[in-house]
């Protein structure tokens, strides 16, 4: 079924996008789906660490994509590039083009949903810049074609995300003053499906039975005040399933772990995602700033990458949209 286009109201040939990563605040493993992936109960947040991708409108129907980083494929196997035809699919003009530079900015294979929230930004992007005045409840539902974490990414903010991750729930909250210090050794990368591999591989015994018994830990998750400031400072640990896993396949991350716990002020640390970057929660950015740039020499001998980040209420920006 295609989606209605709306004639467009703006002729704008280019916009710049802010495409925010993210960090999980509780990663847990409930089982098996019946498609084979794994069901999950996750609450993520989005952080000011970002990648922005200018568009920038053609005359014919050309999608391309250069970047300032060659690591990154810039061919059909890249999300960015897939995110563009899917859309221009799903509104059944084959005539839309459109020309993408990013400026990557978010470490690769880190944990941080890099490349979904630039596949997610491209979609908010092209639905201005093509006129398409889709719903962001719209975008969200094709973005599940392509990646689990990027019907998050495209709204952002702080969410409990349910199924692959792709099932939202957004909590109604402001409470976003916490800030982050955010770690990651920039010579490894961790392969998502190989992390969820082998945590089947060590911990299938775990693994809840059917859907009743994944609602009754939803409702779990559900009841926990995530919009409470204080949770983070009573809590002992950030629960992230992965990290058990990844910790022995990758022991920079249990170095990171150390590193952020023993800093002065840190509320809780954790891994994110499947890793290998990791985190420390601290009362506000401006807390987090000064002990980043205290020990920034700690960071730099340990050979870790190292960024003081605040949390925010959205997921992708538009420029026209910064406040």
């Amino acid at each position: 079924m295609l989606l209605k286009m709306v004639p467009p109201k703006a002729n704008a040939n280019f916009l710049i996008a802010k495409a925010n990563a993210k960090i999980n605040l509780h990663l847990e493993i409930l089982g098996m789906r019946t498609d084979g992936f794994h069901e999950l109960a996750m609450v993520m947040q989005s952080i000011n660490l970002s990648d922005q991708l200018k568009m920038i409108k053609c005359e014919d129907d050309n999608i391309t994509l250069k970047s300032n980083n060659n690591q990154i494929s810039n061919g059909e196997d890249n999300l960015i590039i897939k995110a563009a035809k899917l859309l221009r699919n799903k509104v059944g003009n084959k005539q839309l083009g459109v020309h993408i530079e990013l400026e990557k900015n978010i470490p690769i294979g880190a944990g941080l949903a890099g490349g979904s929230t630039d596949a997610a930004a491209i979609l908010v992007g092209l639905n201005k810049l093509w006129a398409l005045n889709l719903e962001i409840y719209e975008l969200e539902d094709i973005s599940k074609e392509i990646g689990s974490d990027i019907p998050f990414c495209v709204s952002g903010g702080r969410q409990i995300c349910f199924g692959r991750g792709e099932v939202l729930e957004k909590l109604n909250t402001n409470q976003f003053n916490l800030g982050v210090i955010l770690v990651k050794d920039p010579s490894i990368q961790v392969s998502t499906p190989v992390a969820y591999k082998k945590y089947k591989e060590q911990y299938e015994y775990t693994y809840l039975e059917d859907d009743r018994d994944f609602e009754k830990k939803r409702k779990i998750i559900r009841s926990i005040d995530w919009s409470d400031q204080t949770l983070f400072y009573k809590r002992t640990e950030i629960q992230n399933d992965l990290q058990k896993t990844v910790c022995p396949m990758a022991p920079e991350v249990e170095k990171s772990l150390k590193i952020l716990s023993d800093l002065p002020g840190s509320r809780l640390v954790s891994m994110s995602g499947s890793g290998p970057s990791c985190f420390a929660l601290f009362p506000n950015y401006d807390e987090a700033n000064k002990v980043l740039k205290k020990h920034f020499n700690e960071f730099e001998e340990a050979g870790l990458s190292a960024w003081a980040c605040s949390m925010l209420s959205n997921g992708v920006q538009l420029e026209n949209e910064f406040t």
